[in-house]
């Protein structure tokens, strides 16, 4: 995939393949992440190249994609006025749900988020840890094959980055969804992921299981992707 914004490249003849499971998405700021993400979307038009998202084209199914494929972003997206409910049904909906299916499960997923009583709270009273819980939870109202995260720790403290980790893992490895967790914190990938790819500057740097570049010295897997994204 190629695309550019100008005169900035944001990805340059990127070529990769994702196995199924939770893989990490990374890379520091610029290194083509969210532009990778928005491909797969099929948010943002590529200039050339071609790909498949669970075996649908980029270029001639997006929306189907889109159905299939549960998505938090790190922008802010929640609109006031609304509560937590609601937004999750009309993400629901957005999907093709039926409408009375997307309010029953949008119950379910608030309660697997552990969002009980503040459902019913309008999301701009929300803090910064309970709207992350919501986008998860508007993420996967559909039962999506796929789940993409981008940098679902964002501006968090401890405690809400725990919370959000151990659903992302509960998610991969109880719930068997395919997770694809963007970030640039290494520590937070290796936590919830069995694989890597790390861009930098719009290609991949290195790609594999985490267990396969750790050996055959931990240090030297660490150094070895910090050397990679310090380079860029």
């Amino acid at each position: 995939l190629t695309k550019t914004y100008g005169a900035v490249t944001a990805l340059a003849g990127l070529s990769v393949l994702l196995p199924e499971g939770a893989v990490g998405l990374l890379g520091p700021n610029g290194a083509g992440k969210t532009t990778m993400i928005r491909s797969l979307l099929g948010l943002v038009r590529i200039d050339s190249g071609r790909g498949r998202v669970l075996g649908m084209d980029l270029a001639a199914q997006p929306l189907e994609i889109r159905q299939a494929v549960g998505f938090v972003p790190e922008d802010e997206c929640l609109f006031p006025g609304v509560t937590g409910v609601q937004f999750v049904a009309y993400a629901g909906e957005l999907v093709g749900m039926p409408s009375r299916d997307a309010l029953r499960r949008a119950h379910e997923v608030l309660d697997y988020v552990d969002l009980r009583e503040a459902r019913y709270r309008r999301v701009e009273s929300y803090s910064t840890g309970m709207k992350q819980r919501l986008k998860i939870a508007s993420g996967i109202v559909h039962d999506p094959k796929l789940l993409i995260l981008d940098e679902p720790t964002n501006g968090m403290d401890p405690a809400g980055r725990r919370e959000i980790l151990y659903l992302c893992r509960d998610l991969s490895r109880a719930k068997g969804m395919n997770l694809l967790v963007s970030s640039h914190l290494l520590p937070d990938v290796e936590a919830v992921c069995e694989s890597i790819v790390v861009l930098g500057r719009g290609r991949v740097l290195a790609q594999g299981r985490i267990e396969d570049l750790k050996k055959p010295h931990d240090n030297e897997y660490e150094l070895r992707v910090r050397g990679d994204l310090s380079r860029f």
